[in-house]
């Protein structure tokens, strides 16, 4: 390395909102006998722990003003953080108007975030927009060629180690490292003040979209061994209770299928309300191979597992509310990937630890199915975004268009195979009976195909669990979309189905509701499709 390359460390300025660590890197500055300039809070710190530090308004000759807003904007910071230390002409520059270089600049921001978060008014969240901040960290970030710059606590003993190691100076490889790393944040803080503003005026899809995020993990690879993978997880002031949120206790990494399948698999059981019951779903490749209701987790579990236990081997396991021991001890009969619930007791989390490759996962609570949210899809050159589906249909939304009324236990499995429909891949066909899936078609290119598929995996099911008819035979049908021509319809009729439950809207609709009649069956609309491409 060129000697040229190690940038010594003579003046330090550190102005934090966040103090952790603050004190233990101040002490090692003065020990290694940098100068160390400083602002209010971060100022007051350092001095009551005996830490030398000199004001920023006693450098600058400018006193602080505005209630602080116009305290680091003057030409000794700035000049300070932006000289090029091998030009000349900026050199004479400093010495002309006796500007000191600044050689570490420390600052993290105003707590913005955190300040909306809480559910600060419109004036407190604006009073929390950094501006002297982030203008002295894309100064420094700019000229990291000669300064170092941080912005996280988590950093300072990276930044203590290289002065160590190089005799009081930097590398340029940790001064680019950081330099990056400052850009990111500010970049991040800017897009947080944009999507509060649009937040604040109505503007649900503003002209310019910022995304921000931080990374969680790096993943071992995505959904193929050639492809590389990250996890990375967005804030909120209440964030949504799932993947990001869930404490693992036991078992390998992640991968990105195991992320993709088990918020999958939340997201849908989250649908069912624990106040009315257990439920549990089994998600295998993001699509369920068995949902179901019960009067316990092991009841729904068992309910869930007889629809495609073939299916179910080597896939994830949602509940909506805690895992106790006697359903953790049915699950560890089969090779499950995950299992992620509310909650696990001590028996449950004992009989799990004993399957080492499983991964337990807690959120502590369930989704809200109801709240509005994005989702946003990648295509080439963009990005494609739209509102959660959010859409729940409920006994009154429902229009019964047949003859023949639909019976109580036709209502409640019609509606939880609709609420089920939501959650799998289009061309999606459910069945359902006594409040649990019994066959599954999903993305299949034409509904009939779906309906079919669902019929024969019922059948291979029920042959699998030695049951003398199929499970279709007396059960409910739910379409995601509307049926476009009477064969989809008259598919689950042949598979025993006495009712359907389907959005409505095709221009054969009168077709199909004379198919319905003819076929003895009961059918509602909804008016509401849930399309999941």
């Amino acid at each position: 390395m060129n000697d040229k390359s190690l940038m010594p460390i003579k003046r330090a300025l550190l102005s934090v909102s966040d103090k952790t660590g603050l004190v233990e890197f101040g002490q090692f500055l003065n020990e290694q006998g940098i100068e160390i300039l400083s602002t209010g809070g971060s100022a007051k710190t350092l001095a009551d722990a005996g830490i030398p530090v000199k004001e920023v308004a006693s450098h600058t000759g400018f006193p602080e003003m505005m209630d602080g807003r116009v305290k680091t904007l003057h030409p000794k910071i700035h000049g300070g953080l932006l000289a090029l230390r091998d030009n000349d002409d900026h050199v004479g520059s400093m010495e002309e108007h006796n500007i000191g270089a600044i050689d570490l600049l420390v600052v993290n921001l105003y707590p913005f975030e955190e300040t909306v978060e809480k559910g600060a008014d419109f004036t407190t969240c604006i009073e929390n927009i950094d501006i002297g901040g982030p203008a002295m960290i894309r100064s420094a970030s700019k000229n990291h060629a000669f300064v170092t710059v941080v912005v996280e606590a988590g950093d300072y003993q990276d930044v203590m180690n290289s002065i160590r190691d190089n005799n009081g100076a930097t590398s340029p490889e940790l001064r680019k490292k950081l330099a990056a790393k400052a850009f990111a944040r500010t970049g991040a803080y800017d897009a947080a003040i944009s999507a509060w503003f649009a937040s604040e005026l109505g503007q649900t899809y503003p002209d310019r979209l910022n995304i921000t995020a931080t990374k969680q993990q790096s993943l071992r690879y995505g959904e193929n061994p050639h492809q590389d993978a990250a996890f990375y997880v967005t804030r909120s002031a209440e964030p949504r209770k799932g993947i990001a949120t869930a404490r693992q206790l036991q078992g390998k990494e992640l991968s990105y299928n195991n992320l993709n399948d088990t918020d999958a698999a939340f997201e849908l059981v989250s649908e069912f309300d624990p106040a009315e019951g257990p439920a549990v779903a089994i998600i295998k490749h993001a699509n369920p191979c068995g949902v179901a209701r019960g009067d316990s987790y092991i009841d729904a579990y068992n309910k869930a597992l007889i629809c495609d236990q073939t299916s179910a081997f080597g896939g994830i396991i949602a509940l909506n509310g805690p895992l106790d021991g006697e359903t953790a001890e049915e699950i560890s009969k089969i090779f499950t990937e995950v299992v992620i619930a509310t909650d696990a007791d001590e028996q449950a989390r004992e009989i799990m630890s004993a399957k080492k490759n499983l991964r337990l996962l807690l959120t502590g609570g369930i989704a809200d199915p109801r709240s509005v949210g994005q989702t946003i899809r990648t295509v080439a050159g963009g990005y494609l975004v739209q509102g959660r589906d959010n859409g729940k249909v409920t006994l009154d939304d429902l229009k019964v268009v047949t003859k023949r009324k639909p019976s109580e236990q036709e209502l409640e499995d019609m509606l939880f195979a609709f609420t089920v429909c939501k959650h799998v891949k289009s061309n999606a066909i459910i069945y359902v009976k006594d409040g649990a899936t019994v066959g599954i078609g999903a993305g299949q290119m034409s509904r009939v195909d779906s309906s079919r598929t669902a019929a024969r995996k019922a059948i291979d099911a029920s042959e699998a669990a030695s049951l003398p008819v199929p499970m279709t035979e007396g059960s409910v049908v739910a379409s995601d979309a509307f049926f476009p021509f009477a064969d989809g319809l008259l598919s689950a009729a042949e598979a025993g189905v006495t009712a359907v439950i389907q959005p409505g809207g095709s221009i054969r609709d009168d077709e199909i509701i004379a198919a319905a009649d003819e076929a003895g069956l009961s059918m509602v609309l909804t008016g509401m499709r849930h399309f999941r491409h």
